[in-house]
């Protein structure tokens, strides 16, 4: 099969033809790093990387870049707020969002640049920019004339009547619809020289002159999550297509994470901080949550959702360690048709993890049954597919994360499966004493046990 994807772009499920064949090159817009990243942060960096891996699975040479946005109006204020230099602010969360997206098993960017490191860049965009009659200068900012575009607003189908950049205010604009370029300097701000007067850049500016100065004129897949669509996406397109570069052949965008059906985000004080959730779930588990819903639709939080999430991600691990503790160790093999093909289909990770769920099952059966070599194979099959999603619960990444204890879970599984069987075993024969007993001596232990279509399962308390 083809792969896929949803192109915002035209609205249209599209087959991914790369523009060099065997290559495949991305530009994700990555974190403005004014503070303690949140779950709703790395969803991207999640979603993304799964598509990044899926597309290294399937034999693509892929050229993946993630911006840092380390000058901005908010980095400034908080930083001024907390009395600390802008620089030194950005630098501290840059590391926090850095060490988030490790911690979750997020492949390290073949390259991050930092907005402040393109300034020469964004200068010679400018200049194309004004050379080309798509932008102005007035009283030292820059601004792009959105009327000199046709196309302007096709990507979000917003109507040129309609348009409000919701940027802060500047002067010399020519019509209120026009977008900043360049930030005229203001005082104890940090600011760079250009031929029209020292200032800072403006947001769209930033990733327009990174992405084409790292991918070139035309690449890939542009992504980011889709509350940038307007304007941020629309305008590094009027950008870049006003500076004569062709830019993104493909525009993907996920859905954000809500709680209570609001967007997550710091100004409605609905966050969830990723050091918080860590103290309270294994990264791996966290990941797993994630990464668990297509990636266009909404992820909405909840303790029930995460709960839920990480016991279907331990029954898998489960089954893993059950056969590399029984049988030997485990090899990464290749994934089924079923999961392919729902990857393919616009990496359709639900139907996906449905794919691994069904191998699990079977892998249990032969494992219970016996069969040594189907229960081997299952298991091989099930570490390339979560491999794919970034869960391989035998990959060293998570194998070594807080310490190693697979070994000591594994011989834990062992035994307490034993007394599942004498429980299950008591229940067929009627023998309920003997089948409380069992669950209560596991509770005290600190076990829960839970009855599921797929037997009875099992977790630490606390550890849901």
């Amino acid at each position: 099969m083809t792969l896929r994807l949803y192109d915002t772009a035209t609205r249209e499920v599209r087959d991914f033809v790369p523009l060099v064949e065997g290559r495949a090159s991305i530009y994700l817009c990555g974190a403005t790093v004014q503070g303690v990243p949140h779950i709703g942060h790395v969803r991207s960096g999640i979603a993304f990387d799964i598509l990044r891996r899926w597309l290294a699975h399937r034999g693509h040479d892929v050229l993946f870049v993630r911006n840092v946005t380390d000058i901005d109006d908010k980095i400034l204020r908080k930083a001024a707020e907390a009395g600390r230099p802008w620089w030194e602010w950005a630098a501290t969360h840059e590391r926090e969002f850095t060490s988030a997206y490790d911690s979750l098993g997020v492949l390290p960017p073949s390259a991050e640049p930092r907005a402040t490191g393109f300034v020469t860049q964004m200068t010679d965009y400018m200049t194309r920019l004004i050379d080309r009659g798509h932008a102005y200068a007035a009283d030292g900012n820059v601004y792009f004339d959105v009327r000199s575009l046709p196309d302007y607003g096709a990507l979000s189908g917003h109507r040129l009547d309609d348009v409000h950049q919701g940027e802060s205010a500047g002067t010399g604009k020519r019509d209120p619809r026009d977008f900043t370029l360049w930030k005229a300097a203001k005082p104890g701000e940090p600011s760079w020289p250009t031929p029209w007067g020292r200032g800072r850049p403006g947001w769209h500016l930033e990733c327009s002159a990174m992405a084409t100065s790292l991918l070139g004129s035309q690449f890939d897949i542009h992504c980011g999550g889709m509350d940038l669509i307007f304007p941020h996406h629309e305008n590094e397109i009027a950008q870049s297509h006003g500076a004569g570069d062709a830019f993104a052949r493909y525009w993907l965008h996920n859905g954000w994470v809500t709680m209570s059906g609001e967007k997550m985000s710091k100004s409605l004080g609905n966050v969830v901080s990723i050091p918080a959730m860590l103290e309270r779930m294994r990264p791996v588990e966290l990941r797993y949550y994630l990464g668990s819903a297509h990636y266009r639709s909404m992820l909405e939080y909840s303790d029930g959702a995460l709960t839920e999430a990480a016991a279907g991600y331990r029954r898998i691990e489960s089954f893993v360690e059950r056969v590399n503790s029984r049988i030997g160790a485990v090899e990464i093999g290749t994934v089924t048709d079923e999961f392919a093909a729902a990857l393919d289909d616009d990496l359709g990770v639900p139907a996906a993890l449905a794919a691994i769920h069904n191998t699990v099952r079977a892998g249990n059966t032969a494992l219970e049954g016996g069969d040594a070599a189907g229960a081997a194979g299952a298991a091989s099959s099930v570490r390339a597919m979560m491999g794919v999603l970034g869960v391989d619960p035998l990959d060293d990444h998570w194998l070594t994360a807080g310490g190693d204890d697979s070994a000591a879970l594994s011989a834990l599984d062992v035994l307490v499966r034993a007394e599942l069987v004498r429980r299950a075993t008591a229940r067929a024969e009627k023998d309920w004493g003997t089948a409380d007993a069992v669950r209560d001596r596991l509770a005290e232990a600190g076990i829960e046990v839970t009855d599921t279509p797929d037997g009875a399962q099992w977790n630490l308390k606390g550890q849901e």
